[in-house]
């Protein structure tokens, strides 16, 4: 099933019922029902799951953060002035939390009197929860910062590396934490003793990360294919090589999925072009063969049958796997 939107497609998302939207540059979330929400006035930049498992928490350039379902759009929180480049939600915590300047606020989707606010020397890039919902990472310039999501005052555990960081994973585990850099550079921390992880070598930004096989694996674009490191062990990456899987001198990836617990993944390209791989055959099956602008959204649903993907002129599709 393709769509057509009028507008950037800035994330492809699947709910816990393995249904698809997209959230979109004009403001608006789109499901692939037919449904369609207005949420923000200007532009959506940057989505996620509720922690419910229903609907989608966005944030926009109109200081909005918001809550769309099909039949409604709850305002979460209005920073006047600011820009929500990153949301993030936790459905093991139930908490919410999203980035505005130097500010990471924190919401609880379950007591809607609870608030936290977390200031930072620089601007916040992204933000993640740790898998059990209680920690939050955050990406800024020099480093990232970690922060118990729950606590008013304290003081934050700081993983430092020169540069600016732009994107960040947890490892399922929760032992490792992965940032994409704004140069061409993947860098990572094992969090219990800020031991540094640099991962060079990359032809372009890595813009996507995802782990799958249960977390012995990371996938990640920013090169001509999409590029695997083993975590297998106490020291996960450190001192191996990593594997590059669907090789094209033609194009970059520029987007990867997976899900957690299999070896499948997916990757969107430059080219706007779309496949899928099994790791454990490494077979490339095409999802989307023609070309076009570039693939700014991809996601698998939860059960990884299912997979929707979105581009930068505004064409979207939804596609059952095999």
């Amino acid at each position: 099933m393709t769509h057509s939107f009028d507008a950037y497609v800035t994330a492809a998302l699947f709910d816990r019922s393995g249904t698809a939207a997209f959230a979109l540059g004009d403001g608006s979330i789109a499901f692939e029902t037919g449904e369609t929400q207005s949420s923000h006035s200007g532009v959506i930049l940057s989505a996620a799951l509720h922690p419910g498992g229903t609907g989608f928490i966005t944030g926009g350039d109109d200081g909005r953060v918001a809550w769309t379902r099909k039949e409604a759009v709850v305002e979460i929180a209005r920073i006047p002035g600011r820009w929500i480049d990153a949301v993030a939600a936790s459905p093991e915590s139930r908490l919410i939390a999203f980035g505005a300047g130097r500010d990471l606020h924190v919401r609880d989707s379950a007591d809607p009197g609870f608030s936290r606010l977390f200031t930072h020397e620089k601007s916040v890039a992204d933000i993640a929860f740790d898998p059990k919902g209680r920690r939050l990472a955050v990406a800024t310039y020099g480093g990232a910062w970690l922060w118990y999501a729950k606590i008013a005052e304290q003081q934050p555990q700081v993983l430092k590396w020169a540069g600016s960081h732009v994107g960040l994973v947890w490892s399922p585990d929760g032992k490792f934490l992965m940032s994409a850099m704004q140069e061409n550079q993947l860098h990572g921390w094992r969090v219990a003793d800020d031991k540094n992880l640099k991962m060079g070598g990359y032809p372009g930004k890595v813009k996507s990360m995802s782990f799958l096989a249960k977390g012995l694996m990371l996938a990640t674009s920013g090169a001509n294919g999409v590029v695997i490191w083993p975590f297998a062990g106490a020291t996960g990456p450190l001192g191996k090589q990593a594997a590059e899987i669907g090789y094209d001198e033609s194009a970059m990836v520029i987007r990867v999925a997976s899900t957690p617990n299999s070896n499948r993944v997916a990757a969107g390209l430059d080219d706007g072009r779309v496949w899928v791989c099994n790791l454990t055959d490494q077979k490339i099956q095409p999802v989307k063969a023609d070309k076009g602008e570039p693939i700014s959204a991809l996601a698998i649903s939860p059960d990884g049958k299912r997979l929707a993907w979105g581009d930068e002129g505004g064409q979207a599709g939804v596609v059952d796997l095999d």
